[in-house]
Formats: structure tokens, sequence, C-alpha cells
């Protein structure tokens, strides 16, 4: 197990210093030390002993960086995709499975009016893009996040935050995207990203964010080698 939390620890301390890295890079690195974790975890049970961890441990780190490199090129080409979109922040980050994931920033002042959680037409326009990028990448979960500014108080803007969410929500199921792939939250003014004291800090606070990331199924998929890269 030693030798596994060495092979974890080092991909981990090598992300974070790579910063000219691929982000498909990074992906295989970190698809390696969950996979790492995981084949100790198959060759301890089998094995029963550190030996089988140990080996299991390289196996999985193998099938890890292969997954971690499929899944973080389809997520970044995705993100390249989405960027054109109007209206939109688009970065890559990284999920709770140590896989490439996509984060979409929606600007309130194209999604809602001040305390308002109406989409209007700019705000649709910009979701049917977005919908229609995820026909083509239905492997995917989808996490939607609404935010508030610090103006009014925590109960309103709770409410506020999680009406957004779910308007967006129920926008993109009316565009066909399953409303079993989707899940939404409101955040109220808890992660600000800007000062509230200012107006231009209050406009960035007010947001939505949307995650992408790979379900079960591409996991499984890119596992078994039957994901391909996108072209």
């Amino acid at each position: 197990m030693k030798k596994i939390l060495t092979i974890f620890l080092c991909a981990s301390f090598i992300c974070t210093g790579c910063g000219n890295m691929s982000k498909t890079s990074k992906g295989a690195i970190m698809g390696g030390a969950g996979g790492a974790v995981v084949g100790a975890g198959i060759g301890a049970a089998v094995g029963k002993d550190a030996k089988s961890a140990a080996v299991g441990g390289v196996v999985g780190a193998a099938v890890g960086a292969a997954v971690g490199s499929v899944i973080g090129d389809i997520m970044e080409k995705k993100a390249a995709e989405m960027a054109q979109i109007d209206g939109v922040q688009v970065e890559t980050v990284t999920d709770d499975n140590g896989y490439e994931a996509i984060k979409i920033t929606f600007d309130s002042g194209i999604l809602f009016e001040t305390g308002k959680y109406t989409l209007n037409e700019a705000s649709k326009a910009s979701l049917s893009e977005f919908a229609v990028e995820m026909r083509d990448l239905p492997e995917t979960d989808i996490t939607i996040y609404g935010h508030t500014d610090n103006t009014g108080s925590a109960a309103v803007n709770e409410r506020l935050s999680l009406q957004r969410a779910q308007a967006v929500s129920d926008y993109l199921k009316r565009l066909g995207i399953e409303a079993d792939r989707m899940v939404y939250e409101g955040k109220s003014f808890k992660e600000p990203i800007a000062d509230n004291s200012t107006a231009e800090g209050r406009r960035l606070n007010r947001r939505v964010e949307v995650f992408v990331s790979a379900n079960e199924t591409m996991i499984k998929q890119a596992e078994e080698g039957n994901l391909k890269k996108k072209k």
C-alpha cells in the first residue's frame, strides 16, 4: 500500500507543478492516480497481501491513465467548441473522480434581470446552443448551480438562486436534455467571485454555473476501450 500511496502522491505533485502541461496530460495523470488506488484495492482483495496490492496498483494506474487521457481529450475538445457560445465563460476543471470536466459560467446579465429568474430571449439562445453541444455527448452528467449577489436577505437569495438554477434545468429539458442527466442547486451568495461592494462585482456574482462531467457509462466505455477520442 505504501507503494501505491507513493504513486498517488507523485501524480498529485506532478499535476500541481505542471502549469505548461496540456489538460489531456493532466487528465491522464489524475486518472492514473485514481486507477492506482482502485487497482490496489482490487489486488488486496484478491491476493490478500501487499505484493498483490502493488501489482493491482500498477495495473490500475495504467488503466486509469488511459481512461483519464481519453476523457480529458473529449472534454478539452468539447470545451473549445462551447467557448464559441455567446455570453459564456468556459474552462476545464477536475471532477470528484479526478477526471477532466467542463465548467460553463452563464452571466446573469444575459440570463436574468436583477432579482428575477425568468429567462430572456438572449439567454434562451445561449442555452439552445449549449443543448446542441450536449446532444453528441450523452455520456455526461450536468450539474447546475445558481448564484446571487448579497443584496437582500439570505432567505430571499437562497430561493432566488435555486429558482435561477431550476429555470435553466427546466429550459434544457424543453430542449431535449434528459432530466436524469441533470441536478440543480441554489448557492445563494455563499460563493462570490467578485467584490459585492461594487455594482460590477455584484453583476459578476449573479451568475449560473454549469458543470459537465463524465458519467458512469463514459468511464466504463473508456475502461473497456469502447470510447473513442473526438476527432
